[in-house]
């Protein structure tokens, strides 16, 4: 399985298990999140919500493979019908607090789904990057609004414009996580933050979530839809198959044709 889904002790954990491909993920484990996130809304056992990836690497964000294949579907669906949109609003609209553990990298979308969580914590070998305008792409799921309110626009704008890698130390000093934990420790560490929450009334948490996030839920569904907007249009761009196609060629990719 490429997503290990558990529940024990209240606490539903989702695991990516797909370490031959550096957990890159596809369509199919996009919409096995959704499904599991979105049981969990209904299911009163479960109290809070564990996101982890492997002591070596979080995420190398989408299968790019995959994603070439599912991005702009044949039969002209548009992007609510995409899996990795019904992970990424289950996993914002959850009304049960989300605790997120990074190992390793965390690209892309690896980076992104963070913001949307509640608790967030790095391992010492935790990387961060964002790589959307170096693919030809613009930022995803509300990322230019919320790693602004999290950094401010100078550190956002660096993260988002060059797309660099960055690691613990600077993702704790922006924000971005809450804390840093040595890699053999986070996991345990993680399960006992998620248990904490577990033995606190649910209503209380749910409530003091919901107050949290009012105040930047309107401005989250329309940066979402502003994004992905550009996003599509930019997909369909030739800066956008240069590219892809110097990926998979494994060379550096040349922009200095395109205005």
């Amino acid at each position: 399985m490429d997503i290990l889904s558990s529940k024990t002790n209240g606490v539903l954990t989702l695991e990516f298990n797909r370490p031959e491909r550096k957990n890159a993920i596809t369509s199919a484990m996009y919409q096995s999140m959704a499904d599991a996130i979105n049981e969990a809304e209904q299911d009163a056992a479960v109290r809070a919500i564990l996101i982890v990836g492997k002591p070596e690497i979080f995420t190398a964000g989408n299968d790019l493979e995959d994603f070439m294949k599912t991005a702009r579907p044949a039969d002209g669906s548009g992007i609510e019908e995409r899996s990795v949109y019904k992970f990424m609003m289950a996993l914002s609209g959850s009304t049960k607090p989300v605790v997120a553990a990074v190992a390793g990298a965390a690209v892309g979308i690896g980076t992104t789904l963070l913001m949307h969580c509640d608790l967030v914590y790095a391992a010492d070998n935790a990387k961060f990057s964002m790589p959307f305008v170096q693919l030809g792409l613009c930022p995803e799921f509300a990322s230019s609004l919320l790693l602004t309110q999290i950094a401010g626009y100078p550190r956002a704008a660096e993260k988002l414009m060059l797309g660099e890698a960055f690691l613990a130390q600077e993702a704790l000093e922006m924000g971005l996580v809450s804390k840093i934990v040595p890699v053999a420790e986070l996991r345990a560490f993680a399960e006992g933050q998620a248990a904490k929450l577990v033995a606190l009334p649910a209503s209380s948490i749910r409530a003091t979530k919901q107050l949290m996030k009012a105040a930047r839920k309107g401005p989250v569904t329309e940066a979402i839809a502003a994004e992905n907007t550009f996003f599509g249009a930019m997909l369909a761009a030739p800066e956008a198959k240069e590219a892809f196609t110097a990926f998979f060629e494994k060379r550096k990719p040349d922009f200095s044709k395109f205005n």
